[in-house]
């Protein structure tokens, strides 16, 4: 009997007021948006309502599913529509299935304002949450005291798990957790930073966790960091339930947060930076949506090239060079088209369940030149210590690619 359970209540909703009156145009919408979502319908009953003089006064419905039911009601004299789904996940996890339906239907109302519940069911003490490598392989980790949040942008979940301590996914995809963050992080960091003699400024896109700012900080030139994080309410749960990996980070007198998308920021910004971290959230969601995807075209990669001091580098991460390859292949091919100097590395991240692909770039710096022995220096003269996963005889080791990664280098 475990399960999902779905609820929203959409407000001031500007879809066609059919959808609102006519019992057969909603029935088809709700089944078409229900079938597309591979879920499957044994029943239905939709029932229209009718006002004392005869004019239609809205409709309940419901789609029996062999996996549970769709429920939904509309208030067209409020402008108003309640959804309800529930699902089983016991032996399949249709939760993305059942948040897709909820997505198209809110899509289909248009509200102004909706609010969203959900409520694992059957499993008071653990579920297991499902990271998907690609549509055919992934892998599952048991959660508890799940809290899940929808901002105006995207749905923000929290978890309690064994090996992984907390973790936060945002619209279905794992993005960090409170024991391994440090894999990702301090090389996402670490690499470029200490390649740099004096980094003074650096700007993070994405990284509302706050995990990127904290190991920037390590580095005693860095004066100023500007996070620009799209979704605010990334940065205030981030505040709330990952001190662990921020460590304060957020409101260090040094980092100034905006909330705005990369793209238009960069566009618009005359300020010029040692470091540029792309922290961002997978350019495809398992849902199929996308908030970084604006952030990995040569466009923007040249706007980024052009806020950079001299020896300044940008940073970012590629996806699975095993499970992404074209992902991994196609983003180094558009940063060659706006730096001199393009360096891709790889990086075990437990919580991505892959040998994960980053990449330096930057007009003249090589993150490759540099010698041990000068980064051993710079850690010690910069009293970097207690890192858990880069140190200074690891750093060419990153950049040794094995040969099936080379071979998506671009020609």
């Amino acid at each position: 009997m475990e399960g999902l359970h779905l609820t929203a209540d959409c407000f001031e909703c500007e879809g066609s007021s059919a959808l609102f009156l006519d019992a057969q145009i909603l029935r088809d919408r709700v089944t078409a948006i229900t079938q597309a979502s591979g879920l499957t319908i044994v029943g239905e009953k939709f029932f229209p309502f009718s006002n004392a003089d005869g004019s239609p006064a809205g409709v309940t419905g419901t789609l029996l599913l062999a996996e549970s039911h769709v429920a939904i009601h509309t208030w067209p004299e409020r402008r108003a529509v309640t959804l309800d789904v529930y699902v089983c996940n016991f032996q399949n996890d249709n939760s993305s299935k059942a948040r897709r339906i909820v997505d198209d239907l809110i899509q289909a109302f248009a509200p102004l304002r909706v609010i969203r519940q959900e409520l694992q069911r059957g499993t008071p003490e653990s579920t297991h949450w499902h990271e998907s490598l690609t549509a055919h392989t992934g892998y599952q980790t048991e959660v508890s005291n799940i809290q899940s949040f929808q901002s105006p942008l995207q749905r923000i979940e929290f978890a309690q798990t064994q090996d992984f301590g907390k973790v936060m996914r945002i619209d279905g995809a794992m993005m960090t957790s409170e024991k391994d963050e440090f894999c990702y992080h301090e090389n996402l960091v670490h690499p470029a930073a200490l390649s740099h003699p004096a980094p003074r400024r650096a700007l993070v896109i994405g990284g509302g966790d706050g995990g990127s700012c904290e190991e920037l900080l390590k580095h005693p030139s860095i004066d100023s960091i500007t996070l620009c994080e799209i979704d605010e309410t990334v940065i205030r749960l981030s505040r709330e339930h990952l001190p662990a990996i921020h460590r304060g980070a957020l409101d260090d007198q040094r980092v100034s947060i905006t909330c705005t998308d990369g793209f238009a920021f960069i566009r618009e910004t005359q300020q010029s930076w040692d470091l540029i971290l792309l922290d961002l959230t997978d350019p495809v969601a398992p849902d199929g949506s996308s908030l970084a995807a604006t952030c990995m075209t040569p466009d923007f990669f040249r706007a980024c090239n052009e806020r950079l001091t001299d020896q300044g580098m940008l940073v970012m991460h590629l996806g699975s060079p095993y499970f992404h390859p074209e992902r991994f292949r196609s983003t180094l091919q558009k940063l060659q088209q706006a730096f001199a100097v393009v360096r891709p590395y790889t990086v075990f991240v437990p919580l991505y369940g892959a040998q994960w692909g980053m990449a330096i770039a930057s007009r003249n710096t090589d993150p490759c030149a540099i010698s041990h022995s000068d980064l051993a220096q710079r850690l010690q003269e910069r009293g970097i210590t207690g890192l858990q996963y880069y140190h200074a005889g690891l750093h060419q080791a990153l950049f040794a690619l094995p040969q099936f990664a080379q071979n998506l280098m671009p020609d």
